[in-house]
């Protein structure tokens, strides 16, 4: 007669199996709280997209002369920040114009805070100073001169920081591009405000 087989023994579960099963819960548990505190603080701050524009410009002194320019570009940069709660820090600001993709002045303007909710109005000087003009760019100059105003681009570039409350963001680039700002040599036709592109 055979012996009846011994009933299964039950083998506890290995110690190390809990261990990551607690691990994957408490890491699972963090990103969750997480997520919520970030949806919370968007749904208080309601970011919105910075809102640039060129409400002014003109151009002085405009000499075109072996395909070499001189001329200073005047600009009135409005930054308007739509924001209930975030105010900004431009911590480094350079400013630009270029005809036909060709980079014709060149400043550094000054840093500036921004609460929010505001409007600020910049005063942009880019002098152009004997600066060389490729290829077919000068004589282009030269037909858009002759026809009483020219096309050009304003690009701003800023290392900025925002402020909610008491905290602030890391330094992020701010891109600012400004096309196709449309100047007039006569001062009797009136500058048309252009909107720019803003990237972060």
């Amino acid at each position: 007669m055979v012996p009846p087989a011994p009933p299964p023994q039950h083998q506890a579960p290995p110690t190390h199996s809990k261990l990551v099963k607690a691990i994957a819960i408490i890491l699972l548990a963090l990103i969750v709280l997480v997520g919520v505190a970030v949806l919370t603080i968007w749904l208080t701050v309601k970011p919105r997209r910075l809102v640039y524009s060129i409400e002014d410009g003109s151009i002085h002194g405009f000499n075109l002369t072996n395909n070499h320019l001189n001329a200073s570009f005047n600009f009135v940069l409005r930054a308007y920040n739509p924001n209930s709660k975030v105010s900004i820090y431009y911590d480094k600001v350079e400013a630009l114009v270029a005809y036909e993709d060709q980079t014709v002045a060149f400043n550094n303007l000054d840093a500036f805070f921004q609460p929010h909710r505001n409007v600020t109005r910049l005063e942009v000087r880019l002098v152009a100073h004997d600066v060389l003009m490729f290829g077919p760019v000068g004589r282009d100059l030269g037909l858009e001169k002759s026809s009483g105003e020219v096309e050009v681009e304003v690009k701003v570039k800023a290392r900025v920081r925002f402020k909610v409350g008491v905290w602030r963001s890391k330094r992020r680039n701010l891109r600012v591009s400004c096309a196709p700002v449309v100047i007039y040599f006569s001062s009797s036709k009136g500058f048309e405000r252009t909107l720019c592109d803003a990237h972060l």
